[in-house]
């Protein structure tokens, strides 16, 4: 596996793929890898020949009093994840690479981004945005492979994509959880022992709506108040940035819920903001 850190390394590369007639999937991250990561090496080395992946802790997508120095990192054992998962070459840029003195031009799709995740976090998607485009540019891969647990994230990205004719076509991959329903994040990490045994109620209370859907219920104001009735009961810890039951692929907001509709959550635990979506017509 190589490992790059400047450009012109990574281009002379890239370039001698594309020359051998190679195609080429992205998976970008920001590191300190878990089995979801694996799992979008897994599907980007099914859907192209040379799989590169990205780890750049993004600066531009934080907030002043978010957790950017305090984010995890281990770029070693991300490396190891890395070649175990058959991927051909890891870009690791440093902040004055993809920023250099002077940047002053930014990407953003505002209709998605001010929403959501965008009503607390509102530059993060301007940052999101931006990073992505560089990394499609610098890489020119065929395929980008993002994980669903960030749907909102997937949907801007792939708006962006869009409007922006970049010739590149996103695919999401399924959000990975652990033997008792968390999301895998990196910033789980930052649970206490407290903290962590309860956090599995946050999806609980997302499959009672699933599980009020298949039932019949299809008012979204229902759904979502027996979600949060839940959480009362079993999630006292968790503090509720916002529930809402959405149109999947436009993100709009709907009062009768069908098969494409997603209720998507952000919650506070501690010192983690956690997210997490389910498809309603999703079986257990």
């Amino acid at each position: 596996m190589l490992v790059f850190e400047t450009v012109p390394a990574l281009k002379a590369q890239i370039s001698s793929w594309r020359q051998a007639g190679r195609s080429i999937a992205l998976v970008p991250t920001m590191g300190f890898f878990h089995q979801g990561h694996a799992t979008l090496m897994r599907k980007a080395a099914g859907l192209a020949d040379k799989v590169v992946v990205s780890i750049f802790v993004n600066p531009t997508q934080f907030g002043p009093q978010e957790d950017l120095g305090a984010y995890p990192r281990d770029p070693e054992r991300d490396r190891a994840i890395a070649r175990a998962n058959r991927v051909d070459a890891v870009f690791m840029p440093g902040a004055e690479l993809m920023y250099p003195p002077g940047f002053d031009t930014w990407v953003e799709s505002p209709s998605l981004s001010r929403r959501l995740c965008g009503l607390v976090r509102p530059a993060h998607f301007r940052g999101v945005c931006t990073v992505v485009l560089k990394l499609f540019n610098l890489v020119q891969p065929d395929v980008a492979v993002f994980g669903e647990k960030d749907w909102q994230q997937l949907a801007v990205i792939r708006r962006m994509a869009g409007d922006l004719d970049v010739n590149v076509r996103i695919e999401g991959a399924p959000l990975v959880r652990e033997a008792d329903g968390l999301a895998l994040s990196s910033r789980n990490s930052y649970l206490t022992p407290e903290e962590r045994a309860q956090a599995p109620e946050l999806y609980m209370g997302l499959k009672k709506a699933c599980r009020l859907y298949r039932e019949g219920e299809r008012e979204t104001a229902a759904l979502g108040k027996a979600v949060r009735d839940y959480w009362a009961v079993n999630f006292p810890l968790g503090k509720v940035d916002y529930l809402h039951i959405l149109d999947g692929p436009s993100l709009e907001e709907v009062r009768i819920a069908d098969s494409r509709s997603r209720a998507v959550t952000a919650v506070y635990l501690g010192k983690a903001r956690l997210i997490d979506n389910v498809l309603l017509s999703e079986n257990d």
